[in-house]
């Protein structure tokens, strides 16, 4: 998120592409858990006079999509978004990917590819948020888009306890939870407040820290007010993604932009979450971050675009050695998509290095004992 201010006033139109062509649309896929198309969305947004963007193919990414129904003893209603590949036995991990605001499921698209192809036996869940694609309904049926931080924890939570009823899975799988920008700070509170007890492994947060976020918050309505309310096409969308250097990676541009968008009555396409709208929980979304990030349960990773961006907090408890830091000059704030082979390699290889499952210990003396064999 700090970097999104930065991005619209450095923009050169001239200098970049003219036309960035859409893929071809495929034809939709059914399975017997989910309308598993993006025409279901249209059950979810309870806009009636918008409809979501032609269905793109998030199979190429994932296994499943679910819409996840959950009914609350207050009578709320929820029905949470989600694609899935599950884990291939109980004793693999599970990545719980959490996107940022006003993004989805599908910026997480080529990262999930890699992460499948460079830790295939691994699960890969990725949710989506009320008001980015799940909805969540008040006792009296309005629509309920409390955002603040705890509220959309323990979404994350029912989003997981939900997926491993639908799944049948006797117990949730080890869990790692990676997060971009506020979805960041939501895994960061999941971890501090123990929401996943002995289950969560560990944890990564993708270009978001205390300091840098609470500073770019100053200058985000004036970013929201420049950048387009409506796009002509969807060609126009991700166009203007890659000419404002928002994403970087037209593949992921195609893959993801289509997501955030909904179309008019009048055949223009605006975006899904009004973001200005959400200004009352931008601090609680990140104040308090980093000590909240510095005394999570679990293995601790941090990937940033740049490292100016960690505050003083976090630079001790890096040269402390409490975390992993990894850095990727050549990516913007959505470096999962801009490039997410590079992203997929420094997750996989921290999931690897602290996989208690892989750990061989040697046995106890008391049982060596019990064998009679010396010691």
């Amino acid at each position: 998120m700090s970097d999104l201010a930065k991005t619209f006033a450095k923009t050169k139109l001239s200098s970049l592409p003219q036309e960035l062509p859409l893929t071809e649309d495929p034809e939709r896929e059914d399975d017997s858990s989910s309308a598993s198309s993006m025409s279901s969305t249209g059950t979810v947004v309870p806009t009636p006079s918008q409809r979501p963007a032609p269905a793109i193919r998030w199979s190429d990414y994932f296994a499943y999509e679910y819409y996840l129904e959950h009914q609350s003893p207050d009578a709320s209603h929820a029905k949470f978004h989600v694609y899935l590949t599950p884990p291939s036995s109980a004793k693999a991990p599970l990545l719980v990917l959490h996107h940022g605001a006003g993004s989805s499921a599908l910026s997480f698209a080529l990262f999930a590819k890699e992460l499948h192809r460079l830790l295939p036996e691994a699960g890969i869940l990725a949710v989506e948020a009320r008001d980015h694609g799940s909805v969540v309904w008040g006792p009296e049926g309005h629509v309920d888009n409390d955002l603040s931080i705890d509220v959309l924890s323990q979404d994350l939570i029912d989003m997981l306890q939900l997926t491993q009823k639908k799944m049948q899975w006797q117990e949730l799988p080890t869990i790692v939870l990676i997060g971009h920008s506020l979805g960041g700070a939501v895994v960061t509170n999941a971890a501090n407040k123990g929401l996943l007890g002995n289950k969560l492994l560990g944890f990564a947060v993708l270009d978001v820290v205390e300091g840098s976020a609470m500073d770019a918050l100053k200058h985000m309505q004036a970013y929201l007010a420049s950048r387009p309310k409506t796009f002509p096409s969807l060609d126009a969308a991700i166009e203007w993604h890659i000419r404002s250097r928002t994403l970087r990676n037209p593949q992921s541009a195609r893959a993801s932009v289509p997501s955030l968008l909904l179309q008019t009555p009048e055949g223009r396409w605006a975006w899904r979450t009004e973001l200005s709208s959400t200004e009352a929980y931008w601090e609680n979304w990140f104040s308090g971050m980093s000590a909240k990030f510095l005394g999570g349960k679990g293995a601790k990773l941090l990937l940033l675009a740049g490292p100016d961006r960690l505050d003083k907090e976090l630079m001790i408890g890096q040269m402390q050695g409490k975390f992993q830091l990894q850095v990727f000059p050549a990516a913007g704030h959505f470096l999962q998509e801009d490039q997410p082979d590079k992203t997929a390699e420094v997750v996989v290889e921290f999931v690897k290095r602290n996989d208690r499952s892989t750990l061989i210990l040697p046995p106890k003396v008391s049982d060596l004992l019990a064998q009679g064999k010396k010691v």
